[in-house]
Formats: structure tokens, C-alpha cells, sequence
């Protein structure tokens, strides 16, 4: 009964407007991905419409989604904070209006007699750990330059080696999943479902794991942050409000009635094996902030991700963040 008050005296506070002041707004996703659940929960809930705001979702490949946002094609996208700093560093100023989840999931995944044959130790500081990838023959990759490939380059440089001395392959993460069970590779960096799925098999090690703090600089970070145009939210403003309101609204949701959002997620993913969506859920969970309020680190710590996998140049890193955010449409 209080989790049902609380949520409610949220909707409240939010200033529900008439069926009469409905308008319309265009989202992007780069994939169906488990980490969009506050996104899926505000649409199956009816949040959106709750806020008066009728809700159009496209998705758009990897970076096609940040793109559609800078020319455009889409007023809202759900990205991260790496590509949020690239694109301000190339001249496309975006504005980040709310922060889904300032944890990053993704973790490194290691074929078990690999691991075994590096002597690879679970307590191990991250470096040593790092060593263990010697070992690999073959590793993949979601998307080229995306926050997993740069994770991969970081800790690989951190334990000493050439990112470029391992042979690494982009493949969506299902097709991962199957190269591995296959043999045709032996380690990858994935987030939930995909990372769950492959523990549970027992065929493989987390040796490098963002959420528990690996490596620990990368906390907190943009992963999931919903842009759009600045000029969009100055020409749209009740349009934005609409939009963080129920972004609010749907957070506080998932972390106050867990079960119905493990629901709402298992019928979203209908073929996913219920103890790996369980397990995913948690992870999920854990990695978003109470509020989706977006604050300067998470921003700064991306761009040193972009930095430190190569992605930029040392001087490219942007010395302030303040134009590229607000919490002006989530309070």
C-alpha cells in the first residue's frame, strides 16, 4: 500500500494535464535492450498518455539513433553519455534531459578452461585480470566505437595489452552468444540478458564486471540518457516536461513495484528464459538512480571513456559540461 501512495502522490505532484493538451513526440531506441525498461513501463503503464503525451517509438541501429536526434527525424533518443560528448566534440551539441541509469552493466565475458589456463583470480586487482585476454582467440564486440568496445579497450590497455594485437569482431549480441557456444570465439562484452544467459550456462567467467566497479572511475556514468535538440525543448517546452515527468514517474515505478516491472520486461522479451529475466531485472534495477536526474560526472566520466579507449584525442575532451544537460524536466 505505500509503494501504491508513493507512486501515486508522484503522478500527482506531476500535474497530470487534460486529454485536450495531448501532443505527440518521436523516441528512438538503437535496439530492443533490457536497459530501456523505465521506457517500456512508462508505454505499457500509459504514463505518457497520463502526461498527456502520445508516444511514437522507432529504432535506430547503434549510433543511428543519436544521429536521427541531431538531424531531426526523432525529438528524443536513448543514448549515452560517450556519445553525447563525441557528438559536442564534432560541433552537434545535444541536451541530455534525463539519466536512466548512471551504472554502467556491461561486463567482459571469458570462456571458463581459458580463464583456467590463465590462472585467472577472481579477487585479483583489474589489471591482472586484464591478462587473462592474452589468452583469447577471438573476441566480439556489440558496435564499433560503442560504450562495450570501449570498456573492452580500456581494461585491455589496463593489463598491458595492444587492443590491437586481439582479433575483435563486432556482432550483435545474440550472434555473440552463438559464436561462443560454437568455439568460433572466446570471450565478448555484453550487458543483461545476454551476460546472464551465458553465466547461467556455466561455460563462462565475468572477468571484468562495470557495475561492481571495474574500473572504478567509470561510476557514475551516462548509460542511458534520453537527448533530444536544445532548440527542441526551447520551441517544445511543455513537449520535454511531458517527457521527463513521465520518465519520473515510470523510475519510481520500477523500483517500487519490482514484480509488475519484472512483468512488464518478461512481455516485452517473451522468449527469454524467466530465471535469466529475473536475474537481468536485478541488475537493471540496481543500476538506476532513484530519480532520473542527470549530473555533471556521469557526463565527464563518459567523455574519459571516449579518451581513454581512443576513441578521442586527449584535447578533444571537453572542458565543461553544463550547456550539454538539465534536470529542468525531471523535477
Amino acid at each position: 500500500m505505500r509503494k501504491l501512495i508513493a507512486v501515486t502522490s508522484v503522478l500527482m505532484v506531476l500535474a497530470v494535464p487534460s486529454w485536450a493538451d495531448t501532443e505527440k513526440a518521436i523516441v528512438a531506441l538503437p535496439a530492443e535492450n533490457f536497459g530501456f525498461l523505465p521506457f517500456y513501463v512508462a508505454q505499457e503503464k500509459h504514463f505518457f498518455e497520463d502526461q498527456g503525451l502520445t508516444v511514437q517509438k522507432v529504432v535506430l541501429p547503434g549510433v543511428g539513433t543519436t544521429n536521427g536526434v541531431i538531424s531531426g527525424a526523432v525529438n528524443f533518443g536513448f543514448s549515452n553519455g560517450a556519445s553525447l560528448t563525441r557528438a559536442a566534440a564534432r560541433g552537434q551539441k545535444l541536451l541530455a534531459i534525463a539519466l536512466m541509469s548512471d551504472k554502467p552493466v556491461w561486463s567482459i565475458m571469458l570462456r571458463k578452461e581459458v580463464a583456467e589456463a590463465a590462472h585467472f583470480d577472481p579477487k585479483a586487482p583489474l589489471a591482472e585480470r586484464a591478462k587473462a585476454l592474452t589468452k583469447a582467440h577471438g573476441l566480439a564486440i556489440d558496435t564499433v566505437n560503442s560504450v562495450g568496445h570501449g570498456l573492452m579497450r580500456v581494461v585491455e590497455k589496463m593489463g598491458g595489452i595492444d587492443p590491437e594485437s586481439i582479433q575483435t569482431t563486432p556482432l550483435l549480441s545474440s550472434d555473440a552468444i552463438s559464436a561462443f557456444t560454437r568455439g568460433a570465439i572466446d570471450g565478448f562484452v555484453a550487458n543483461p540478458p545476454w551476460t546472464e544467459q551465458i553465466l547461467i550456462t556455466g561455460t563462462a567467467v565475468e572477468i571484468v564486471s562495470s557495475l561492481d566497479g571495474d574500473p572504478p572511475w567509470l561510476t557514475p556514468f551516462g548509460s542511458g540518457v534520453v537527448v533530444t535538440q536544445p532548440q527542441f525543448c526551447a520551441d517544445h517546452r511543455s513537449i520535454c516536461m511531458k517527457m521527463g515527468h513521465a520518465l519520473v514517474v515510470a523510475m519510481t515505478y520500477v523500483h517500487e513495484h519490482q514484480a509488475e516491472s519484472l512483468a512488464v520486461m518478461r512481455e516485452h522479451f517473451p522468449q527469454m528464459d524467466a530465471k535469466v529475466a529475473e536475474r537481468s531485472f536485478a541488475v537493471i534495477e540496481k543500476s538506476m538512480p532513484k530519480t532520473p536526474i542527470v549530473v555533471e560526472e556521469a557526463i565527464s566520466n563518459s567523455d574519459r571513456l571516449n579518451v581513454e579507449a581512443g576513441f578521442m584525442k586527449p584535447d578533444e575532451k571537453l572542458t565543461s559540461y553544463k550547456e550539454l544537460f538539465t534536470d529542468e524536466f525531471v523535477r
